[in-house]
């Protein structure tokens, strides 16, 4: 019932009946019950389409002026003749056919020029307001539609973006390890299948399972354990209270992992990599802190995996989501968002 009055409402035709059915019954209601014959029930229903004619009228004709010319002065002054000239029309046809066939308007002051035109403002002003309220609205959820595949496309493309960037880190993670272990290249090969698996197979998806994503930056972490782990120390630590429970965009927090391996192994010097990624009723919590040698070697870096992946924050989740990003003695990235659950 609910999902097909909104369908109503959102539909422009039913919007027009609807303007239609609210105006007839706001200017007529209180009279009706005064009518006595068919010859009334005609003459009534004349009445009301003049006053219906008149705000369509100015709905097509004035407003247009307003609106797509901005010449406010002018519509005011067009509107003010054209209510004029219905008002004299309307007390005309009043006065010499309509009260002559239904007891409506019998007073003296209904009889006046005046009544008649205050009349026909007061439905001007009624119906124009609701189609303009209901042009707000079909408005705003069209831009809000816009907006939304607008955002969407940009999403997608920062997504082709960082999949090739992504590939070609773990394709050089993967050439340095089969430098030092050539005979364990096969089954780190297979290692990096799957992580493209799941990078392929997440790509068409909006969201995933957390503890997929969580499963995913492991495996990468592992990866990486294979190539620097004899001479860094990696730690990585999970605390979810409810698996299963939430979900999280795909490939999004991997970035932030691979600049900690990228920049915080890129010496020979003592280094260290920490990750800590906490769920507490829906609330992520990631914490990613990397040692930052004293005598850097020169790093390639396309720069867009950090950028992107902020304006991807950006795009999904607006302004709830915290994410500083600190670089001292220690390089220090704390991100924090609230997940949507499944």
């Amino acid at each position: 019932m609910g999902l097909t009055f909104k369908k109503i409402i959102e539909n422009k035709w039913w919007q027009e009946v609807f303007i239609l059915v609210f105006s007839f019954i706001l200017f007529t209601l209180n009279d009706w019950i005064l009518i006595k014959s068919w010859r009334g029930v005609s003459s009534g229903a004349v009445y009301f389409l003049m006053l219906y004619g008149h705000a369509q009228l100015n709905r097509y004709l004035l407003l247009p002026i307003l609106f797509k010319k901005h010449k406010v002065l002018l519509y005011i002054l067009a509107t003010v003749v054209l209510a004029a000239v219905f008002s004299l029309i309307l007390h005309k046809v009043a006065n010499f056919w309509i009260y002559k066939n239904c007891f409506l308007y019998k007073s003296a002051e209904q009889k006046s020029y005046v009544f008649q035109a205050a009349t026909l403002v007061a439905s001007l002003i009624c119906i124009l307001s609701t189609i303009l309220i209901f042009k707000f609205y079909r408005d705003r959820k069209n831009l809000d539609q816009e907006k939304l595949l607008y955002n969407q496309a940009q999403i997608n493309s920062l997504k082709e973006q960082l999949n090739p960037h992504f590939l070609f880190n773990t394709f050089n993670t993967l050439y340095g390890i089969s430098l030092q272990f050539p005979d364990r290249t096969p089954e780190l090969i297979m290692h990096v299948s799957q992580l493209m698996r799941y990078q392929l197979e997440s790509n068409e998806r909006k969201c995933v399972p957390v503890e997929d994503e969580i499963n995913f930056i492991a495996s990468y972490v592992q990866l990486e354990k294979e190539r620097v782990g004899y001479r860094c120390n990696i730690e990585m630590m999970t605390d979810v209270d409810d698996e299963g429970a939430y979900k999280i965009p795909p490939m999004l927090l991997i970035c932030f992992i691979e600049n900690a391996f990228k920049h915080g192994t890129c010496s020979i010097e003592k280094c260290f990599v920490y990750i800590g990624i906490t769920i507490k009723d829906g609330k992520l919590d990631l914490l990613v802190k990397n040692s930052v040698p004293e005598k850097k070697t020169e790093v390639v870096s396309t720069k867009i995996g950090i950028k992107n992946t902020i304006e991807r924050l950006k795009l999904q989740y607006g302004s709830d989501y915290s994410l500083d990003i600190t670089e001292n003695a220690t390089y220090t990235v704390h991100l924090q968002l609230q997940l949507k659950r499944i």
